[in-house]
């Protein structure tokens, strides 16, 4: 899967998604780009999943007719995501198209 990260989710978390296609924000040249900008940007470049640590997105922006999945952490706290790898690498497989996925704090 093609996986975009968000500028707030630690470049590191790339490491529990091997086997995927995974960028992150920075990387791109995109981070400060306001929300709904950034996810048809990150629709356009095709990407399936983006991966985020806010919480308020779902209440800032109509998701309705998005294409692109969103998984939702509980931190963005590196060491705490670190601990929780699998956690996060499971939230991906079988995530459908516009899915909104929160992965909660275990």
């Amino acid at each position: 899967m093609k996986i975009l990260l968000d500028e707030s989710v630690p470049v590191q978390v790339k490491s529990a998604l091997a086997g995927h296609q995974v960028s992150t924000v920075s990387e791109l040249g995109w981070k400060g780009r306001e929300n709904g900008a950034l996810l048809t940007a990150a629709e356009q470049a095709g990407f399936e999943v983006f991966i985020l640590a806010d919480k308020n997105l779902r209440y800032q922006q109509n998701l309705s007719g998005r294409k692109i999945a969103l998984v939702e952490l509980w931190t963005n706290h590196r060491p705490t995501l670190e601990k929780h790898y699998p956690l996060i690498a499971s939230a991906v497989p079988g995530i459908g198209s516009g899915e909104y996925k929160i992965v909660s704090k275990p």
